[in-house]
Protein backbone atom coordinates (compact mmCIF):
# COMPACT_ATOMS: atom_id res chain seq x y z
CA UNK A 1 0.00 0.00 0.00
CA UNK A 2 1.53 3.24 -1.11
CA UNK A 3 0.84 6.88 -1.72
CA UNK A 4 -2.63 6.54 -3.23
CA UNK A 5 -3.72 4.18 -0.44
CA UNK A 6 -2.59 6.68 2.18
CA UNK A 7 -4.37 9.56 0.43
CA UNK A 8 -7.57 7.51 0.36
CA UNK A 9 -7.17 6.56 4.04
CA UNK A 10 -6.57 10.12 5.21
CA UNK A 11 -9.50 11.49 3.23
CA UNK A 12 -11.74 8.63 4.35
CA UNK A 13 -12.95 7.72 0.87
CA UNK A 14 -11.53 6.65 -2.46
CA UNK A 15 -10.22 9.71 -4.25
CA UNK A 16 -6.97 8.36 -5.70
CA UNK A 17 -6.78 5.31 -7.94
CA UNK A 18 -4.70 2.55 -6.37
CA UNK A 19 -2.46 0.48 -8.64
CA UNK A 20 -0.53 -2.69 -7.88
CA UNK A 21 2.44 -1.14 -9.67
CA UNK A 22 4.22 1.75 -7.90
CA UNK A 23 5.01 5.00 -9.71
CA UNK A 24 1.89 5.28 -11.87
CA UNK A 25 1.15 8.94 -11.09
CA UNK A 26 2.48 10.99 -14.00
CA UNK A 27 0.78 14.36 -13.49
CA UNK A 28 -0.51 16.62 -10.76
CA UNK A 29 -3.87 15.36 -9.46
CA UNK A 30 -5.97 17.60 -7.21
CA UNK A 31 -8.51 16.25 -4.72
CA UNK A 32 -10.96 18.54 -2.93
CA UNK A 33 -11.32 17.52 0.71
CA UNK A 34 -14.64 18.34 2.38
CA UNK A 35 -14.78 21.67 0.52
CA UNK A 36 -12.11 22.85 2.96
CA UNK A 37 -8.85 22.38 1.06
CA UNK A 38 -7.20 20.50 -1.78
CA UNK A 39 -4.64 17.73 -1.63
CA UNK A 40 -2.31 17.79 -4.61
CA UNK A 41 -0.90 14.40 -5.58
CA UNK A 42 2.38 14.74 -7.43
CA UNK A 43 4.36 11.99 -9.15
CA UNK A 44 6.48 9.92 -6.81
CA UNK A 45 10.12 9.85 -7.79
CA UNK A 46 11.29 6.83 -5.80
CA UNK A 47 9.70 4.01 -7.76
CA UNK A 48 8.61 5.74 -10.93
CA UNK A 49 9.94 3.99 -13.98
CA UNK A 50 10.86 7.10 -15.88
CA UNK A 51 13.71 8.33 -18.00
CA UNK A 52 15.90 11.33 -17.23
CA UNK A 53 13.71 13.74 -19.19
CA UNK A 54 10.53 12.61 -17.42
CA UNK A 55 12.22 12.77 -14.00
CA UNK A 56 13.37 16.31 -14.81
CA UNK A 57 9.76 17.17 -15.68
CA UNK A 58 8.62 15.70 -12.32
CA UNK A 59 11.16 17.92 -10.55
CA UNK A 60 9.94 21.03 -12.45
CA UNK A 61 6.36 20.15 -11.49
CA UNK A 62 7.37 19.94 -7.83
CA UNK A 63 9.30 23.23 -8.01
CA UNK A 64 6.38 24.99 -9.71
CA UNK A 65 3.98 23.62 -7.09
CA UNK A 66 6.22 24.80 -4.25
CA UNK A 67 6.11 28.28 -5.75
CA UNK A 68 2.31 28.57 -5.50
CA UNK A 69 1.31 31.35 -3.15
CA UNK A 70 -1.82 29.44 -2.10
CA UNK A 71 0.16 26.37 -1.02
CA UNK A 72 -0.47 25.84 2.71
CA UNK A 73 2.14 23.14 3.12
CA UNK A 74 3.53 19.83 1.94
CA UNK A 75 2.66 16.34 3.07
CA UNK A 76 5.69 14.25 2.12
CA UNK A 77 5.26 10.47 2.17
CA UNK A 78 8.28 8.35 3.05
CA UNK A 79 8.47 4.59 3.60
CA UNK A 80 9.55 4.11 7.22
CA UNK A 81 11.57 1.01 6.30
CA UNK A 82 14.04 2.78 4.02
CA UNK A 83 16.87 5.22 4.67
CA UNK A 84 16.61 8.51 2.78
CA UNK A 85 17.91 8.15 -0.77
CA UNK A 86 19.93 10.78 -2.61
CA UNK A 87 16.65 11.85 -4.24
CA UNK A 88 15.01 12.14 -0.80
CA UNK A 89 17.84 14.35 0.44
CA UNK A 90 17.58 16.50 -2.70
CA UNK A 91 13.82 16.88 -2.15
CA UNK A 92 14.49 17.75 1.50
CA UNK A 93 16.83 20.54 0.37
CA UNK A 94 14.23 21.74 -2.13
CA UNK A 95 11.57 21.83 0.60
CA UNK A 96 13.89 23.59 3.05
CA UNK A 97 14.89 26.23 0.50
CA UNK A 98 11.24 26.85 -0.46
CA UNK A 99 10.30 27.70 3.13
CA UNK A 100 7.04 25.75 2.74
CA UNK A 101 5.83 24.08 5.93
CA UNK A 102 6.39 20.35 5.62
CA UNK A 103 4.87 17.35 7.35
CA UNK A 104 6.33 13.88 6.73
CA UNK A 105 4.04 10.87 6.92
CA UNK A 106 6.16 7.78 7.51
CA UNK A 107 4.15 5.15 5.67
CA UNK A 108 3.92 1.40 6.22
CA UNK A 109 4.29 1.73 9.98
CA UNK A 110 2.47 -1.61 10.29
CA UNK A 111 5.49 -3.38 8.78
CA UNK A 112 7.64 -2.76 11.88
CA UNK A 113 7.15 -3.59 15.57
CA UNK A 114 6.21 -0.53 17.65
CA UNK A 115 9.66 0.00 19.23
CA UNK A 116 11.40 -0.41 15.87
CA UNK A 117 8.98 2.11 14.33
CA UNK A 118 9.76 4.64 17.08
CA UNK A 119 13.49 4.13 16.53
CA UNK A 120 13.12 4.59 12.74
CA UNK A 121 11.03 7.72 13.30
CA UNK A 122 13.85 9.22 15.37
CA UNK A 123 16.50 8.15 12.85
CA UNK A 124 14.61 9.58 9.89
CA UNK A 125 13.85 12.78 11.77
CA UNK A 126 17.57 13.25 12.46
CA UNK A 127 18.61 12.35 8.89
CA UNK A 128 16.10 14.77 7.38
CA UNK A 129 16.57 17.45 10.06
CA UNK A 130 12.88 17.46 10.95
CA UNK A 131 11.37 18.43 14.27
CA UNK A 132 9.38 15.78 16.14
CA UNK A 133 6.10 17.49 15.26
CA UNK A 134 6.88 17.19 11.55
CA UNK A 135 6.86 13.38 11.56
CA UNK A 136 3.97 10.95 11.90
CA UNK A 137 4.10 7.17 11.67
CA UNK A 138 1.13 5.97 9.61
CA UNK A 139 -0.38 2.87 8.06
CA UNK A 140 -3.02 2.97 5.35
CA UNK A 141 -3.55 -0.75 5.93
CA UNK A 142 -4.37 -0.60 9.65
CA UNK A 143 -5.44 3.05 9.90
CA UNK A 144 -2.73 3.75 12.49
CA UNK A 145 -1.83 7.43 12.65
CA UNK A 146 -4.71 8.53 10.41
CA UNK A 147 -6.49 10.59 13.09
CA UNK A 148 -3.21 12.29 13.98
CA UNK A 149 -2.45 12.91 10.31
CA UNK A 150 -5.90 14.42 9.71
CA UNK A 151 -5.38 16.70 12.71
CA UNK A 152 -1.92 17.71 11.49
CA UNK A 153 -3.31 18.43 8.01
CA UNK A 154 -6.05 20.53 9.58
CA UNK A 155 -3.43 22.50 11.50
CA UNK A 156 -1.24 22.80 8.40
CA UNK A 157 -4.06 24.11 6.24
CA UNK A 158 -5.93 26.00 8.95
CA UNK A 159 -9.05 24.08 7.91
CA UNK A 160 -11.17 21.35 9.48
CA UNK A 161 -9.64 17.90 9.11
CA UNK A 162 -11.14 15.33 6.77
CA UNK A 163 -12.27 11.86 7.68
Amino acid sequence: MGKSSLLNAVVGRRVARVSATPGKTRALNAFEVDRAYYLLDLPGYGYARAGKAERAEFRRLVQDTLGRTSLAGVLWLLDIRHDPSEEDLAVRELLASSGVRTLAALTKGDKLPRNAARKREAELGAALEFDDDQLLVTSAKTGAGMDELRGALGALTGKAAAG
